[in-house]
């Protein structure tokens, strides 16, 4: 029963293709797999790992040992334990987050995911918890990003996600064309873990899911506040993170 089961299985997989072919998640090529991208998009994507700086993944040119700091982290150690990122901000990984975040594509998450996953390698303990929305524009937009991508790994990983350890009370503009001062100003207060959810958080390892990493205020607000709440660790894990002269 089983056999003629998985062939009619094949046999609508490959008629769905057919019909709907999957799709490069940046210029929208038709490709061999899901969640892959085509050849040119491929060789414009600059992923990110080792040698860089141990806290916040700053890329080095060279080795300097697995515990060295970039000078920013040693003049202003952020509030997070540990950053990683799948790739370099640039005009491909944007796109991806773009088509995420605003074009309805929830799908994206899940291309995401796959390539952040190797990050979590290092954390088989850890708590998935995605940067929140503010309740405004989760009502404009209809769903969280950063939710859909945490969840999307959690399943990946095995490791349990939860969406609503730490939720976003103060709206705040838009932080794009903010200084690095005027965002850390713009999110003071914004974050809060309710004190019903202090319990199950105390002494555990998080891993803060977010698309993008700017200039890490927001990255900042989340981890002072989850710390705050009894979190040992919080280390935080994106799809893109900009590199300041590749950020084209």
């Amino acid at each position: 029963m089983q056999a003629p089961i998985a062939l009619a299985r094949a046999a609508a997989s490959r008629l769905l293709d057919f019909a709907l072919p999957p799709r490069c998640p940046s210029c929208g090529a038709i490709t061999e797999a899901p969640h892959r991208f085509c050849f040119p998009c491929w060789s414009e994507l600059i992923f990110l790992g080792e040698p860089c700086c141990a806290r916040c993944a700053l890329p080095f040119d060279y080795g300097q040992g697995e515990d060295a700091l970039c000078g920013g982290c040693m003049a202003h150690p952020p509030r997070y334990d540990r950053l990683r990122a799948a790739v370099a901000y640039g005009d491909i990984p944007r796109k991806v987050a773009l088509k995420l975040k605003y074009g309805g594509r929830p799908g994206v998450a899940e291309t995401m995911a796959r390539f952040m996953a190797r990050h979590l390698d290092a954390v088989p303990d850890a708590l998935l918890v995605p940067v929140p929305l503010h309740r405004w524009r989760l009502w404009r937009r209809g769903y969280n990003q950063a939710a859909l991508v945490a969840t999307a790994l959690g399943r990946r990983a095995r490791l349990e996600t939860r969406l609503d350890l730490i939720s976003r009370v103060k709206a705040t503009p838009p932080l794009k064309a903010m200084s690095p001062r005027q965002r850390r100003d713009a999110l003071r207060g914004a974050f809060r873990v309710p004190p019903a959810r202090k319990t199950e958080l105390k002494g555990r390892r998080v891993v803060l899911i977010d698309d993008v990493y700017t200039s890490g205020a927001t990255a900042n607000g989340c981890a002072r506040e989850l710390k705050r709440a009894g979190a040992a660790e919080v280390q935080v894990l994106t799809w893109a993170r900009v590199v300041r002269g590749r950020d084209h």
